[in-house]
């Protein structure tokens, strides 16, 4: 029974590290072409949001 819940917490350790480094990097670039859209906006005389 020990082992199971070992394996099972280790699993879910390993998913939820290689998830977040892809989910991190996602919202990381979502990020930057936010602020990329609104330094447009603003150089281009509109209202940013």
């Amino acid at each position: 029974m020990l082992e199971t819940i070992i394996v099972v917490l280790v699993i879910l350790w390993l998913l939820g590290m290689v998830t977040s480094v892809t989910a991190g990097g996602l919202i990381h670039l979502l990020l930057v072409v936010a602020v990329v859209v609104i330094l447009l906006r603003i150089i281009g005389g509109r209202s940013p949001i």
